[in-house]
């Protein structure tokens, strides 16, 4: 039971872990202006049991430190977000003479955007510098962040199932990720880490590693996979149900096509669904095959 004459301790807003003295309601050298919470409480409904209007005083102080707090954490998110909007790309990394080979040994310690600090490691594209086609994803998974290669994950195999069915040789693709580290969340187990879009100053600060690989490679033919690539690289209105396997202009590329992410054809609610998206996927992907095979003949 409290003590009607003094206010329990209780936490500073400034330093949680920091005490304020109690307050005598007798002590005549603290003045008017100092009297406890529940002396004022009184005042106001003198009839009211004294210990309870204490707690009341409690429960009032420890609540308004609460929303202090909830107001001070959601403002520094927001100061976060926007310092990371304004000011943070690998711009600076990126070598005076790109290759794959020294743009992948710089990528490796980005930090241009806050995935690195979750993520397992980077996880930059694959593929010979002179492939002739470039496919681009949105980022790496749980399987591509622990190995450190992309697309070697359940979706990465259903895209070489698609390119050995259209008769693309391996050899000719290189594949990247808009972004080069895994963004996840732990399931409610914590057991697993699921997928989390990257938010879109993520993808602009990873952004100039992309342009780089481009510059290097010069593909003949670029391949967005799934709404994320696709809106980064032609135009944050671009549709990919709408335009899925149409050819689009671009200056990234000669030819450039959007289509599905591999990975929503495992998301497919059943058997029957999964063979028909797997099959658009193959059919989109197959009109791209003879301008692969015409290149490659010219070469």
């Amino acid at each position: 039971m409290l003590d009607s004459n003094t206010v329990s301790p209780v936490f500073s807003a400034k330093n949680p872990r920091t005490e304020l003295p109690s307050i005598n309601r007798t002590d005549s050298s603290a003045g008017r202006s100092d009297l406890s919470l529940s002396d004022s409480l009184d005042a106001e409904t003198p009839k009211r049991d004294k210990n309870t209007m204490a707690n009341v005083g409690i429960r009032v102080v420890i609540s308004e430190f609460g929303i202090r707090s909830l107001a001070d954490a959601v403002m520094t998110k927001v100061l976060k977000a926007a310092r990371h909007k304004s000011q943070q790309t690998a711009a600076p990394l990126i070598p005076s003479k790109p290759t794959l080979t020294n743009l992948r040994t710089a990528a490796a310690s980005c930090k241009a955007c806050d995935l690195w600090e979750r993520a397992t490691q980077t996880v930059f594209g694959e593929g010979g510098e002179h492939a002739k086609v470039v496919f681009v994803g949105e980022q790496p998974g749980d399987r591509e962040d622990l190995a450190g290669h992309p697309f070697v994950g359940p979706a990465g195999r259903l895209l070489d199932q698609a390119l050995a069915e259209v008769g693309i040789a391996r050899k000719d693709v290189y594949v990247t990720n808009v972004v080069k580290h895994f963004n996840w969340a732990p399931d409610q187990r914590g057991k697993r880490r699921i997928h989390k879009k990257p938010r879109y100053w993520e993808i602009s600060a990873c952004r100039p590693w992309l342009d780089a690989e481009l510059r290097a490679i010069k593909p003949a033919v670029l391949v967005c996979l799934g709404a994320t690539a696709a809106q980064a690289l032609l135009g944050k209105d671009f549709s990919v149900m709408r335009r899925r396997g149409e050819l689009v202009q671009s200056t990234l590329a000669p030819h450039v096509m959007a289509t599905v992410h591999p990975s929503s054809i495992l998301r497919a609610i059943d058997d029957q669904s999964r063979h028909e998206q797997m099959q658009s996927f193959v059919d989109d992907l197959r009109k791209i095959a003879p301008l692969i095979h015409k290149i490659r003949k010219a070469a």
